[in-house]
């Protein structure tokens, strides 16, 4: 294509010198008609080249990396060299493509985005790198076609042979050649000067453009994905706004993996050392479909639940599920970052959309790239027993700014803060994520090049996650997401509890009530504006018959806080089989979470029979909703509906974060961790 484009535009070489040299004005003045025609005929020739030329590099290196990139530009800088120019042209590309420049606009671009400023930086900096290869390929092409159009083709037409041919062509290829002693030596001179160019300029181009693809491929590699959920079920998909948008969930996960010798020094415990990692840190973020808004549930790690069936995507050894008293961090150690996404899903029915997980060693690195997040305490605190126990955290009071190990330990404190348990650590993991946000988006400390060039190396090597962010592109849209939410709308929770011996059960009540918020998209800041209730509407679809319509109902009594209520799948589809629904059948195989009773159906052609379902239980048409996790119209009995023939009246609903979800403010800077006396120095 761009060897197509440039001999188009040069197709009729000395066409217009011709007509112009037959002009009376012209004939008088050869030396400067020629001259005069020359410049014109560059200019205008040069800014067209240049334009296609410079689109075509641009394209060429962006797609084709370094060895494509390379060729296309050697090539079409041979057919578009210059020589005064090119040089120019060269200097263009190489201010332009400079392998740190795209790398430090890139992190620095990303370093604002918000709370994933790790994740994005990365991002950027392969997304900036490619930018400025094109850039660079494009300002090159630009100056050489430039310095071709005008250096030797109307420099020949306008010498004194083709002055004197006058209208018959001048002087070049449409006149035969020029004149003995018209030019030839210092044409030849300058096509071998354009060679010599073009090759000059191809190498610089292709120093770029690789620069900027390698730079990227390099970030990319740096990239550890696992699957994103182990589990035999998954929780339903939240269902569109009006707007056709949807929530994002995203589980933040970090693990206290002693798999290499720097995470061993760094978490201790040395008769753990290559053991199962355990899920120290369990994050839920949720941002809202309009993203005006962001929540955080954390879940401490002593939580007592039932870790469901995984199946490990490496080896097939399949985990089966466990009791209902078995600690939440032991998920991660069952297969995989996978299980601890199925566990969230059993225990919330919120649906996990990707998971991000990192190491000790991950943590000491980022903290390091970023220069410190500060952070307060309201008195000296040490964190170490005489038995040796504990982090080994020591600050004086007030606010410091904490980086590597020390932020390692700020995030794993647990004696000296608070009460000493893991709800205080919660608290103080919420402290940091706020300011680091806040640093993040001020961009008060990332302002050196070389420090946010680390911050991305150091981001993609720390982050393990789902192939749904699998590449830094994609870690850069979720950025961008992300950068939209306020620290004034980010609220940080800790799910609701209650103690049983030394461990935590979510709280009966209070943890589902903040389950259903996010799971319905509820802001936990209160500030979302009042919705207005759906109006329901009969489907168009007509429903078949009763003993025509099947349905498969399941078990979704289970709560966060109660087992399931034993055979009401049986017992609801014998109730509607007495109602005519012949084809009803129960399905014992699923143990859900549905907070309230719902019908789902997969298509619009069974909207009506969904609908007929209803209306026979006596349930109202919002319990109806499409969803493509069902193959066919489906029941769930919610925990509205543990027993009796129909359920329990709802109540008017309650939309207010539970008090004991501990909310803590995104914007709020005068935080400080509460310190146990016991713990001062």
């Amino acid at each position: 294509m761009g060897q197509n484009s440039v001999r188009g535009e040069g197709a009729p070489p000395g066409a217009g010198t011709a007509r112009r040299g037959a002009e009376p004005s012209t004939a008088g003045r050869p030396g400067r008609a020629a001259s005069g025609a020359a410049g014109r005929s560059a200019a205008g020739a040069a800014g067209r080249s240049a334009a296609g030329a410079g689109k075509r590099g641009a394209s060429g290196a962006a797609k084709q990396g370094p060895a494509g990139a390379g060729k296309q530009a050697a090539s079409g800088a041979a057919k578009q060299g210059a020589s005064g120019p090119a040089k120019q042209a060269a200097s263009s590309a190489a201010k332009q493509g400079t392998p740190g420049a795209p790398q430090q606009a890139a992190a620095g671009g990303a370093a604002k985005q918000g709370p994933a400023g790790a994740a994005k930086a990365a991002a950027g900096a392969a997304k900036a790198a490619s930018a400025g290869a094109a850039k660079g390929t494009a300002g090159g092409t630009k100056g050489a076609a430039g310095a071709k159009r005008g250096a030797p083709g109307e420099a020949e037409r306008g010498a004194p042979g083709g002055a004197r041919r006058g209208g018959s062509g001048g002087g070049g290829r449409d006149g035969g050649g020029p004149r003995p002693g018209g030019g030839g030596r210092p044409a030849r001179r300058a096509r071998r000067i354009l060679r010599w160019s073009a090759i000059v300029l191809a190498m610089l181009i292709l120093g770029t453009a690789g620069a900027g693809y390698l730079y990227y491929r390099h970030l990319n590699n740096n990239l550890e994905t696992d699957d994103l959920n182990l589990g035999d079920h998954r929780a339903p998909a939240p269902t569109p706004n009006s707007a056709g948008q949807t929530p994002l969930n995203i589980l933040l996960i970090g693990s206290d993996a002693r798999d290499s010798k720097e995470n061993q020094k760094l978490g201790g415990a040395k008769d753990t050392f290559g053991g199962p990692p355990l899920a120290d840190v369990q994050m839920l973020l949720h941002l809202s479909a309009d993203r005006s808004n962001m929540s955080v549930i954390s879940m401490p790690r002593d939580t007592l639940l039932t870790i469901p069936k995984c199946t490990d995507p490496d080896d097939g050894k399949v985990y089966e599920e466990t009791g209902p008293r078995t600690m939440t961090n032991e998920s991660l150690g069952r297969g995989g970052p996978g299980c601890t996404v199925a566990t969230w899903e059993k225990l919330t029915n919120i649906r996990i959309d990707h998971f991000m997980m990192v190491d000790f060693s991950g943590v000491v690195s980022m903290a390091d790239a970023i220069g410190g997040v500060p952070v307060c305490v309201d008195k000296n605190i040490h964190s170490r027993t005489s038995a040796g126990k504990g982090s080994g955290l020591k600050l004086k009071k007030g606010t410091t700014k904490i980086q590597g190990e020390q932020a390692l330990q700020w995030l794993r404190t647990r004696y000296g803060f608070e009460d000493g348990s893991d709800i205080g650590r919660a608290k103080a993991q919420h402290m940091y994520m706020n300011s680091l946000v806040r640093m993040l988006r001020d961009n008060t400390s990332l302002t050196s090049p070389n420090r946010l060039r680390k911050l991305a190396e150091n981001a993609t090597k720390a982050l393990k996650v789902d192939p749904g962010l699998g590449s830094v592109m994609k870690l850069y849209d979720l950025g961008n997401e992300l950068k939209k939410v306020s620290p004034e709308r980010t609220t940080m929770t800790t799910m609701p509890f209650e103690y049983v011996g030394s461990r935590v059960v979510p709280k009966p009540g209070d943890a589902e009530q903040l389950f259903r918020l996010v799971r319905d998209d509820i802001a936990l800041d209160g500030k979302d504006a009042k919705r207005k209730p759906a109006k329901e509407k009969l489907s168009d679809d007509p429903a078949a018959p009763d003993d025509q319509i099947a349905v498969q109902v399941q078990n979704g009594t289970r709560t966060a806080t109660e087992p399931p209520a034993g055979g009401r799948a049986s017992a609801v589809a014998r109730l509607l089989e007495e109602k005519g629904f012949e084809r009803a059948a129960s399905d014992p195989s699923a143990a859900l979470t549905e907070a309230r009773t719902v019908i789902r159906y997969p298509s619009a052609e069974l909207e009506g029979d969904a609908q007929r379902v209803a209306k026979a239980l006596g349930l109202r048409l919002s319990a109806v909703k499409k969803s493509t996790d069902v193959s066919g119209v489906t029941l769930v009995v919610g925990a509205d509906w543990r027993e009796g023939d129909k359920p329990r009246k709802a109540k008017k609903q309650d939309d207010s974060t539970p008090d004991s979800a501990d909310a803590m403010n995104g914007s709020d800077d005068k935080a400080c961790m509460k310190v146990d006396p016991n713990f001062t120095w």
